[in-house]
């Protein structure tokens, strides 16, 4: 059964729409019309990333495949409640549109915004009012928990820190760090799994804070350093086989004379 859609050399947004559509459909493909907001709501994590891999590659190509992708995720979202009859891509953009121009008002109002920070700061006080968050609080429990958990980590404690809720100085962090570590180390001495978790928690909870003092973004900082354990294992792993060790049978010392050397060569 033929499909009713245009084969064309350039498609635009309104092609979009209507191929998302037609492969919903009955006589579209068996796949799509087959999936829910459940079933694809990993895609679209998966895809974010890969925009974001793209953008970190700097490579303008892969973007623009990515972005497309990406795009996908959100017409399939939205074509799914159009069948229900809730909404359709037309009222997401309208949506989108909509905030923007209630958020800035330094742009469509009458609102002085000198800088980025005062841009800034007009955009979450009309957020809060248009979401009715009342206190820091219902702020705070509002960061998704779906988020990564050193990213939820640091917008929380971000939001807390507005509220004057805040270490004086990165001396005060430095030793709650201590402190944790003692905590931990005294849950592995006699505590169950579940205390011996808490205080894992809380140890990787004052390092998110420290990263905010550093004015370090915790997910980076920790991607940049798997990076870095992957680059030198990666060495050992080659200095090994020129030695004719297997690292399974290694001792020790040789182990870490072999991560020695992979430190001063990935340096």
């Amino acid at each position: 059964m033929a499909v009713d859609f245009e084969i064309k050399d350039r498609y635009d947004i309104n092609d979009f729409i209507k191929l998302v559509t037609v492969l919903r459909a009955p006589g579209g493909c068996p796949w799509d019309r087959e999936q829910t907001h459940e079933s694809i709501k990993k895609n679209l994590i998966e895809e974010t990333y890969e925009v974001i891999e793209a953008i970190n590659k700097k490579s303008s190509g892969a973007l623009l495949e990515e972005l497309g992708d990406l795009l996908l995720q959100i017409g399939l979202h939205s074509e799914m409640e159009r069948e229900k009859g809730n909404f359709d891509f037309d009222d997401v953009v309208d949506e989108i549109c909509q905030k923007l121009v209630i958020r800035h008002p330094h742009v469509f109002g009458n609102v002085v915004a000198q800088n980025a920070k005062e841009a800034l700061n007009s955009w979450d006080e009309i957020k809060k009012q248009t979401k009715g968050i009342k206190n820091q609080s219902e702020s705070m429990v509002s960061v998704p928990r779906e988020l990564p958990a050193l990213m939820r980590a640091q917008k929380v404690q971000q939001r807390a820190a507005k509220a004057g809720f805040d270490w004086a100085d990165a001396q005060g962090v430095f030793e709650k760090l201590l402190e944790e570590i003692g905590e931990l180390k005294s849950a592995l001495s006699g505590g169950g799994r579940a205390e011996i978790e808490d205080e894992f928690g809380d140890l990787l909870f004052t390092c998110v804070n420290l990263s905010r003092f550093l004015n370090l973004d915790c997910e980076e900082a920790l991607t940049g350093a798997t990076d870095k354990f992957l680059k030198r294992y990666i060495t050992v792993e080659e200095l090994a086989g020129e030695a004719g060790l297997e690292l399974k049978t290694a001792s020790p010392s040789e182990l870490d004379a072999l991560w020695g050397k992979a430190k001063i060569l990935n340096a």
